[in-house]
């Protein structure tokens, strides 16, 4: 069994040195690392056709072989993530506040790494570069536990990472994989809270429960993404379609895909028809939809039942509800969704900004797709996660997200009467 405790205390040096080094230092690392893993693509490439091929050979869902599956693309966008990151300004040692009391004490507050971070994660070979890119550049070692479903790539691009480390001079412990794939490892790993500073799953709602309800570290969660789009009364109805279509089935197995539409009810009539020969002709969507969906699809159309509205689908599969007002709709979305992307289509800048302002969720969009909830898009380089939660991070998290603070103090002898 993997030794936790030593892989802890290797990281808990390691954040030591990397909270000494300089912003030159880890974007030199960073940028070699990039280098390495286009030189290193067909090693790869190898490893993860291992892990494709026994996942389609137990049947795994195609939405989740979707997450599984590297190629050159993602290999070239996973590189171009870390030299994004090393383009990024350096914000530890950040000063954010300061101000003088009035017995003469100046009081500075600076940004500062976490420490060590461990990341639990599901089937995305990508989640171990961007993991580290992150962590790196914002000072904190990692430990990763990645799932068992990619674990030949998880190892591949590990070693590739750590070559990389080794030829920029910087302590390969800086990042740490967890390679045994027992669940009691897992397990052990969120009580590793003497070593560990924040433990952040990604991945679906099993894991993310798993791990909020036994972790004894503190937890940053990232949910799963049962985002709405609501074309309402006022909107663009083509631009409507592109959107949805865009946020159905660029891809399907990702937390910021479209899982549910809303569509107001002056606009069914002849909205629907365009989304259903969009959707089904072009993408082969099912539609899910309630009765006043029902009465203009017809056989387009299967009926929806409760639990429809609340799922994340990672499939071809999309929920329709019918409502006649904006605040029908956001109360829908409210009760429904997992608090991460929503959408409104309106040409109605009042209805637009009612959206944005009551609807809860980490992102809100006007006339925009869903899909853009991502670090990289957002321009931080890559993302640890989508944070659902609303204590220290929301959204995609990047550089900031994994900083604290603390307070600094120059004194000239004061004391405390």
């Amino acid at each position: 069994m993997t030794n936790l405790v030593e892989m802890g205390q290797r990281a808990v040096a390691a954040k030591y040195l990397l909270q000494k080094a300089t912003s030159e230092e880890k974007n030199r690392a960073l940028n070699i690392a990039a280098g390495l893993l286009a030189e290193k693509q067909e090693e790869i490439l190898a490893a993860n056709d291992k892990d494709i091929e026994k996942g389609q050979k137990i049947g795994m869902h195609p939405g989740m072989v979707d997450r599984l599956r590297l190629d050159e693309k993602r290999i070239r966008a996973m590189a171009e993530g870390l030299e994004q990151i090393a383009a990024l300004p350096d914000c530890v040692g950040e000063v954010l506040e300061r101000f003088e009391r009035p017995n003469g004490l100046l009081i500075e507050k600076r940004r500062v790494p976490l420490g060590v971070i461990g990341i639990i994660y599901e089937s995305r070979p990508n989640v171990t570069v961007d993991a580290f890119g992150l962590c790196f550049k914002s000072g904190n070692a990692v430990i990763l536990k990645g799932g068992s479903d990619a674990i030949h790539s998880n190892i591949a691009i590990a070693g590739v990472l750590k070559e990389a480390l080794l030829r920029a001079g910087m302590t390969q412990d800086a990042v740490q994989l967890i390679e045994d794939t027992d669940r009691a490892v897992a397990s052990a790993f969120m009580k590793l809270n003497e070593y560990v500073d924040v433990l952040i799953p990604r991945g679906g709602a099993g894991l993310i429960r798993s791990v909020v309800e036994n972790s004894t570290i503190p937890v940053i969660e990232t949910g799963t993404g049962n985002c709405h789009v609501y074309v309402d009364k006022d909107a663009d109805l083509d631009m409507a379609v592109k959107i949805i279509v865009n946020a159905k089935t660029q891809r399907i197995g990702v937390c910021n895909a479209c899982e549910s539409l809303v569509v107001h009810s002056s606009v069914r009539e002849q909205f629907l028809p365009m989304l259903a020969k969009a959707l089904k002709t072009g993408k082969g969507v099912e539609l899910r939809g309630d009765e006043r969906i029902r009465e203009i699809l017809k056989e387009d159309c299967v009926p929806a039942v409760e639990e429809d509205y609340g799922r994340e689908y990672l499939d071809y599969i999309l929920s329709l509800k019918t409502v006649d007002s904006v605040e029908e709709a956001i109360a829908h979305i409210n009760r429904y969704n997992t608090r991460h992307s929503e959408c409104i289509v309106t040409e109605n800048k009042e209805t637009a900004e009612q959206f944005l302002y009551e609807v809860d969720a980490a992102c809100v969009y006007v006339n925009a797709s869903t899909r853009f909830t991502d670090g990289f898009e957002f321009g931080f380089g890559a993302e640890i996660g989508i944070s659902t939660q609303k204590l220290h991070a929301r959204g995609p998290m990047g550089l900031k997200e994994l900083t604290s603070y603390k307070y600094t103090i120059h004194g000239s002898g004061q004391i405390r009467v």
